[in-house]
């Protein structure tokens, strides 16, 4: 590999590190409201029903002009009653974001009545807080209703020419029993990103890919997407599973909340290893549990006396 091609790709791991995190512009019209989320999911029954992961979830990712996004819509088997409440706090969403092998902290503050979320953002493996990308969100609630809600997250800039990074939340209820989700997920990318990123695609990401099928081999298996298409599929369905995770250690004591959010990620990772494979379980349980501990323990030293 030449000095050049080296130098892209460690710009490109950045890169990628940062965006595995970074929430970016929304690409499809959001519903603003309960009854046009739920007639999206009237839409959506033949993909949630048939599908290459075998249950009620629809992915869809886009590229134009310098945009990438990616969108998830997910039948959920939990009322919205307990769903709704769930994400609308702040700090809830540091539970959920940490879950994230990239994210090496993170922390929430208000000023005059102003929500931030900040992460730092690095390697898959243990890394100092000083190596890390730091990535500052506005945290948004739109609208929250007894039956619809509706987040967003936003980062007006991140590494190397990347900006407008966006993740926006819908939840309908559909029943007693059942919610609707939509997540997206997108940013916009200049030359520098777009160069660095294509160093990574060329190298070490070349063998990586997303999960929207484009074609079947000779022998019938599917042919999934890749490059910066991949790359945003990917990181949308991390980001589903984590708030999957999130939700569904709710039901448990709360001393045993973040072990099962932990593992349950992980599991959910799991069930798609051509995709999202990167470390063992062991590897990634004692990663999250020394980078928790760090960041407790700056939460405890930044109290006021």
């Amino acid at each position: 590999m030449t000095v050049v091609a080296a130098k892209h790709v460690r710009l490109a791991r950045l890169l990628r590190a940062a965006l595995l995190c970074t929430l970016g512009a929304v690409s499809l019209a959001h519903a603003q409201d309960a009854a046009s989320l739920k007639a999206h999911y009237a839409n959506l029954r033949e993909q949630l029903t048939h599908n290459q992961f075998h249950r009620p979830l629809y992915l869809e990712s886009k590229e134009a002009s310098g945009d990438l996004s990616g969108d998830i819509y997910a039948l959920l088997e939990q009322p919205y009653a307990e769903v709704g409440p769930a994400l609308q706090g702040i700090d809830h969403w540091c539970d959920i974001l940490i879950l994230h092998l990239n994210v090496k902290s993170c922390s929430t503050s208000t000023a005059k009545g102003d929500d931030r979320l900040s992460l730092n953002i690095g390697r898959k493996s243990d890394q100092p807080l000083d190596e890390a990308y730091p990535v500052e969100f506005r945290y948004e609630r739109v609208t929250a209703s007894p039956d619809y809600l509706q987040l967003m997250l936003k980062a007006a800039e991140g590494p190397l020419g990347t900006n407008h990074y966006r993740i926006a939340l819908e939840v309908v209820a559909l029943d007693a029993q059942r919610s609707f989700l939509h997540l997206s997920y997108s940013y916009a990318y200049g030359m520098a990103a777009n160069v660095a990123m294509q160093g990574y695609l060329a190298t070490i990401g070349r063998n990586k890919v997303g999960f929207s099928v484009v074609d079947r081999a000779d022998d019938g298996q599917p042919v999934y997407i890749a490059g910066m298409r991949g790359v945003v599929e990917r990181n949308t369905m991390r980001y589903f599973l984590a708030i999957e995770a999130y939700l569904g250690a709710l039901a448990t004591a709360p001393q045993e909340r973040l072990e099962k959010r932990l593992n349950d990620w992980f599991t959910g990772i799991e069930r798609y290893p051509r995709q999202l494979h990167e470390l063992e379980r062991g590897e990634y349980l004692a990663m999250k549990h020394k980078e928790i501990l760090r960041q407790r323990a700056l939460e405890s030293t930044e109290q006021p006396n």
